[in-house]
């Protein structure tokens, strides 16, 4: 179904936890923008996660949201870090056409030594390793998986640098988090998480126009050349860099207003938004069909008291299962 455009007055905001799809046909510039709340509250507050952890997680979601809202097939979108610093795994996956789940591994020792040295930024907390970007569209197809390595001070940089090497796309990515403290209907004190984020891509109906500057040191290393960045690009970038971190966040700006804010002379078009859902896709039967394949001696070991729990790492519900349920399911 396409989707229609619409211009600031017409419509309700969209509000938190709607992705909100937009044009810029003066700049060539498509993107999406989102402000998360409840969604990813929930998420991050299930797990408890401490704040420089609930940070970065924040932003994985914000991003994955992001870009597995712009496929246009049933599938799974996957966005994952792998490193050697305190926090040694994020996880986020996109079910389509609305699902999101997303957990957070750390090293509890390590990220206290991490916090007490005042080392918390990104880089410092997940280390050296990759960010992959994995696209599975199920069992008919094989997996996509775009990888880049964890070589920028920020999130929003590594997957900048991504979209360069990978895409080759001229492509601006935002990331923020940000932890509220106000109070509730009630007047006790409430803390909440929220978080936002925007991607603009430089799409001209001529395909040459894209080009852009090599990075540095690669095989095509621009240094002394005349080529020029697109003037319409430049200006989209430079407009996208004057976002504050706040206005990602603020539950006062909202998306429609940021994007107005950014593109109104230019003639900035919005369309309809797409709503974001907590759901995890496990299930007692998903988790009986993977005990189908333990051997006799693996049930015996993962037993106590003749059962079986099984907790999933994303939504924490705990499924259990009596061994000898589980052993005919074996057999």
């Amino acid at each position: 179904m396409a989707e229609s455009a619409a211009t600031l007055g017409e419509f309700n905001f969209a509000g938190d936890d709607h992705v909100v799809p937009f044009q810029v046909e003066g700049l060539d510039v498509r993107g999406r923008a989102v402000q998360l709340g409840p969604m990813l509250d929930a998420i991050l507050e299930r797990h408890r996660y401490p704040a420089p952890v609930a940070r970065l997680l924040a932003e994985v979601v914000v991003l994955t949201v992001l870009l597995g809202t712009s496929l246009k097939f049933e599938g799974k979108f996957t966005v994952q870090t792998k490193g050697d610093g305190p926090v040694d795994l994020l996880v986020c996956d996109f079910s389509t056409p609305e699902n999101v789940r997303a957990y957070a591994r750390f090293n509890q020792g390590l990220l206290d030594k991490a916090i007490a040295a005042g080392q918390v930024e990104p880089e410092q907390l997940l280390g050296k390793g990759m960010l992959a970007f994995t696209i599975d569209q199920g069992k008919f197809s094989q997996p996509y998986q775009g990888i880049v390595a964890l070589d920028g001070a920020t999130l929003e940089e590594i997957a900048g640098t991504y979209f360069r090497q990978s895409e080759q796309i001229p492509t601006r990515v935002r990331l923020a988090a940000a932890e509220l403290f106000d109070r509730d209907e009630a007047g006790k004190p409430r803390h909440r998480w929220r978080a936002g984020g925007l991607v603009a891509q430089f799409l001209p109906e001529a395909p040459e126009r894209m080009r852009q500057p090599d990075l540095h040191g690669g095989d095509g290393d621009t240094t002394g050349s005349s080529h020029k960045e697109d003037d319409a690009w430049a200006e989209a970038r430079s407009l996208v860099d004057t976002i504050d971190a706040d206005e990602l966040t603020d539950p006062q700006v909202g998306t429609e207003r940021l994007l107005y804010r950014l593109f109104h002379e230019r003639g900035v078009r919005v369309y309809e938004p797409r709503e974001v859902f907590d759901r995890c896709s496990c299930s007692r039967e998903k988790i009986k069909g993977v005990l189908k394949g333990f051997s006799a001696e693996e049930i015996d070991a993962s037993q106590e008291d003749g059962t079986i729990s099984v907790t999933c790492e994303f939504c924490s519900t705990t499924y259990r299962f009596e061994v000898e349920e589980v052993a005919e399911a074996a057999e």
